[in-house]
């Protein structure tokens, strides 16, 4: 099991909350979409290795994308927040409806320091 992930000299963890930069091609232009939301599993290893990220989409339905970490398409990964949890996947978040599908615990500023 894969606690977290190296990307672009970036540590990702589950818990985090992150925006993923996908590039995506529409008949003759590209654009780049934006999913926003928490890591709530990372599994593989090496260049096979993805993760799941879910978000809670207009009218408070779950909406879960999985990410091969070598996708060619992903152009940027930014970590909003540092989630602080003790699982290694967050399957229980898909129970939970409303504010509570997405409330993880923020690292206090202490700990961010310590691991940076």
């Amino acid at each position: 099991m894969a606690l977290y992930l190296t990307y672009n000299d970036q540590n990702i963890a589950v818990g985090d909350t992150i925006r993923v930069h996908q590039k995506i091609v529409e008949e003759k232009r590209t654009r780049t979409q934006i999913f926003e939301g928490v890591v709530i599993a990372i599994r593989g290893k090496e260049s096979g290795k993805t993760f799941v990220v879910r978000k809670i989409s207009v009218g408070g339905i779950g909406v879960e994308k999985i990410f091969p970490v070598m996708l060619p398409s992903i152009e940027k990964i930014e970590v909003k927040r540092k989630g602080d949890v003790r699982r290694g996947k967050l399957n229980f978040l898909r129970d939970r409806i409303g504010k509570a599908a997405s409330k993880v615990k923020e690292k206090s500023l202490d700990e961010r320091t310590v691991q940076a």
